[in-house]
């Protein structure tokens, strides 16, 4: 029997992904769901958001790899059989996330929102800038990404506040854990990244009263996931100049409606849950190495559980 790899994912190259694998999984046929000849041969999966059911006609499936560091769309199906899953774990996603999140913090913090209307308006607009000390900039979520992101904020002098649900310590990064601590650590951020994963003790968690505990004036920058806000209550907060600013690349609802309301907003700048993702070049040797420990026998690395969403 030929082991198979079945691929699926709306937002990556199939291509790109199997001529990176084949050379290092060569006893292995790479397709996708289309091209599988024999489900029962399927025993890994590299997946991305798979449409419910995607994965009940491979009974012999032993191992997925989820083409991402969230694991929210995998909690609770009932197509998936009990198997290791496993996340991509790789430097190049955390670059990418950290450069993401520090390019939005330094946009508020060199206020380049209020220079870019002034200029649409040609209007000569100064404001003097400040020390990236005076700024308090709270991550929210410290896990692998989140400390990343925390570390490049620290590099820039800024006072950078975090916290997790378990206690962190990070160097120059002031932690702090658990919910008795979340509504002062939510207060004392004038800009606040949200790094949450998605799980069923994060879904709804910055409701409209913690969105009131930010400093008047705040920002808010969520690259993590949309159901972690009350996004409704973060575009009445926008809208009535509570929070200043935000950047948002994630949404309950993805793509975001044309009809949505936070498409008008001036003080919103919107992407398209790009912030970070899983780069084939850099990730194609971490996915084959975990086959081949499976096929070993050995324990599989950076292995995930869903109900926990991370």
């Amino acid at each position: 029997m030929t082991p198979t790899l079945v691929f699926y994912s709306q937002f990556d190259s199939f291509e790109e992904w199997r001529d990176l694998l084949a050379p290092l999984l060569p006893h292995v046929r790479i397709c996708q769901e289309q091209d599988v000849e024999d489900p029962d041969h399927v025993l890994y999966a590299l997946a991305w958001k798979p449409p419910q059911g995607f994965f009940a006609r491979y009974r012999n499936l032993q191992l997925l790899v989820n083409l991402g560091a969230g694991v929210d769309s995998l909690v609770g199906r009932d197509d998936l059989p009990s198997i290791p899953i496993t996340r991509v774990s790789d430097p190049d996603m955390g670059r990418m996330m950290a450069s993401y999140i520090l390019f939005a913090v330094l946009r508020y913090a060199r206020d380049i929102p209020a220079f870019e209307r002034a200029q649409r308006e040609r209007r000569w607009h100064y404001v003097h800038p400040r020390l990236p000390a005076s700024i308090r900039v709270g991550v929210l979520g410290l896990g692998e990404l989140g400390a990343y992101a925390a570390a490049e904020l620290v590099r820039q002098g800024f006072d950078v506040r975090g916290w997790s649900r378990s206690a962190k310590q990070l160097d120059g990064v002031t932690c702090s854990s658990g919910l008795d601590a979340l509504d002062s650590f939510i207060a004392g951020s004038d800009i606040l990244v949200v790094m949450l994963p998605l799980t069923p003790e994060t879904r709804g968690l910055l409701n409209a009263e913690r969105l009131a505990l930010l400093p008047a004036g705040s920002c808010f920058i969520n690259a993590s996931r949309g159901a972690v806000v009350d996004q409704h209550a973060l575009t009445e907060a926008l809208a009535s100049g509570l929070i200043a600013e935000a950047t948002l690349d994630v949404f309950d609802r993805e793509p975001l409606p044309p009809e949505d309301p936070l498409w008008a907003l001036d003080n919103v700048l919107i992407t398209p849950h790009l912030a970070s993702v899983a780069i084939p070049g850099s990730a194609a040797k971490q996915i084959a190495d975990n086959i081949m420990r499976l096929e070993r026998g050995e324990t599989v690395l950076h292995q995930v559980d869903p109900a926990r969403g991370y």
